[in-house]
């Protein structure tokens, strides 16, 4: 079992399927590796190991991922019993528990995937980095531990790059799958608006800003579980066109040559660390070495870029605030200021203020730019676009400090971290996070791609055709092959 947190989840269900190992071998490995690496990360915050060790050894669903070690974020898709605190001290204090199975997380169970708990994320998901309060502590990159491993998805990327488990559950409303894939190095792919469920608690949170789905190792394990959890359900208020072919197949299916536009200024008027830059354009030369175009170019504009920020800034200020109605039912009685860390209150108070046209004004100008963008790639000007994942390398952790006089300073930070991110959740496009580059100082520096919309096929292909080029799978954080 020494060499099997060098293998994909892909590999690893394929040895249980030969029977080379058990379920309960590799559940076991993987609790150990927790036992181990947790203490410093801080990247589990539920730990349910005596559930996955009853669970290993009984009668697990024949799915494609039947016996490999899982975790969950703390924050959406989740199993009836589960903990549910999504990074809130007054949930934890009642501790809730989720009490159904969402769709999603019935469909990671029937995929016979064993979970080994729940991962930390920032209070109700807002930050790009994971250290709430409720945590007593950060959860750090295994990559430098004086850094973070990012948001919301920070607690799962950092278990996947430490090797405790090869895949897990994250979830995406303005980078959150991306963010931290690049931080730790791993492949994230945000999906389509409504290509996957959020049923049954959710219909299109925030009118589509958010989707979940996983981060892993390989290209071919996001597109398998893509292939296993995809579709609308019954109630969904709209749904994707279903694929040709299944998205497995397109992993090694090979791309024509592509013409992609390369974004490397700030679309939320910020400054840029030249390493990110630099990694970019290396990018693309290793596209123009596979035969594709690559061409500089500026989105066009809509509106200022203080605006994009700001209109994004209402749609999820008024997510918080409606969470935050939610939360008081849960709770029994009204969420006060005391319940929440400061910037999650501003966000509620901001929600409560602005009203609902603000609301309406902010989806309005959202659409146009992805009216905007559409004629930029279906007139055939260009079949993707491309750019560093993240303005920036992992930051320090306390980067995203909420504590001073404006909460709000830290989602300005955020601003600048996610300036590539959070437009393609306004416009609903998908967008995957590639682990192709390194920093000098040996940091994950993700390139994002995007494609129009339902374009996952394209993504998967040339993330593929990239993933056999410059492999990057045994790549891993130090330590973690040792």
């Amino acid at each position: 079992m020494t060499d099997v947190v060098a293998l994909d989840a892909t590999a690893q269900a394929e040895l249980v399927a030969a029977g080379e190992v058990s379920p309960q071998e590799l559940v076991r490995d993987a609790i150990s590796r927790a036992e181990k690496a947790n203490p410093e990360l801080n990247a589990i915050c539920s730990p349910l190991y005596d559930e996955a060790t009853e669970a290993a050894a009984g009668e697990l669903p024949d799915g494609p991922f039947k016996g490999v070690p899982f975790l969950f974020k703390d924050l959406g898709a989740g199993l009836a019993g589960q903990p549910m605190y999504m990074g809130n001290r007054a949930l934890k204090e009642i501790d809730m528990r989720m009490p159904y199975d969402t769709h999603l997380g019935s469909r990671f169970r029937d995929a016979g995937l064993v979970t080994l708990g729940r991962t930390a994320t920032p209070e109700l998901g807002i930050l790009p980095t994971t250290e709430p309060v409720l945590n007593d502590g950060p959860t750090r990159n295994p990559w430098d531990t004086t850094r973070s491993s990012g948001g919301s998805s920070g607690g799962s990327a950092a278990a996947v790059a430490a090797g405790i488990v090869p895949i897990a559950h994250a979830s995406d409303g303005g980078g959150s799958i991306r963010i931290p894939a690049s931080e730790c190095g791993l492949v994230g792919l945000k999906a389509t608006r409504a290509r996957i469920s959020q049923a049954p608690v959710m219909g299109d949170s925030m009118s589509g800003l958010t989707t979940e789905l996983v981060v892993a190792h390989s290209v071919r394990d996001v597109a398998a579980m893509l292939d296993w959890v995809h579709g609308p359900v019954p109630g969904d208020p709209y749904g994707c066109p279903a694929p040709i072919r299944p998205y497995s197949e397109e992993v090694e299916a090979g791309t024509q040559p592509l013409r992609i536009a390369l974004l490397t200024e700030s679309l939320t008027g910020d400054t840029l660390q030249p390493a990110v830059v630099a990694a970019a354009k290396e990018a693309a030369h290793r596209l123009e070495d596979l035969g594709h175009e690559v061409t500089e170019f500026d989105l066009p504009a809509a509106g200022e870029p203080e605006a994009l920020y700001q209109t994004f800034i209402t749609r999820w200020a008024a997510g918080m605030s409606q969470t935050s109605d939610t939360l008081s039912l849960i709770l029994g009685r009204p969420l006060t200021q005391d319940d929440v860390e400061p910037l999650t209150w501003a966000l509620i108070e901001k929600g409560r203020t602005e009203g609902g046209a603000a609301y309406l004004s902010a989806i309005a100008q959202h659409q146009l730019i992805a009216r905007l963008i559409a004629g930029v790639m279906i007139d055939g000007q260009f079949d993707l676009i491309m750019t560093p994942t993240l303005g920036a390398v992992p930051p320090k952790l306390g980067h995203f400090d909420q504590n001073g006089p404006d909460p709000m300073d830290a989602m300005l930070k955020a601003r600048e971290l996610a300036t590539f991110t959070g437009i393609f959740n306004a416009t609903g496009q998908p967008a995957i996070s590639l682990p192709l580059e390194m920093s000098e100082e040996g940091l994950p520096i993700g390139i994002q791609f995007v494609a129009p919309m339902w374009g996952e096929d394209v993504l998967i292909r040339l993330a593929g055709e990239l993933e056999r080029a410059h492999p990057w799978i045994e790549r891993r954080a130090p330590g973690v092959l040792e």
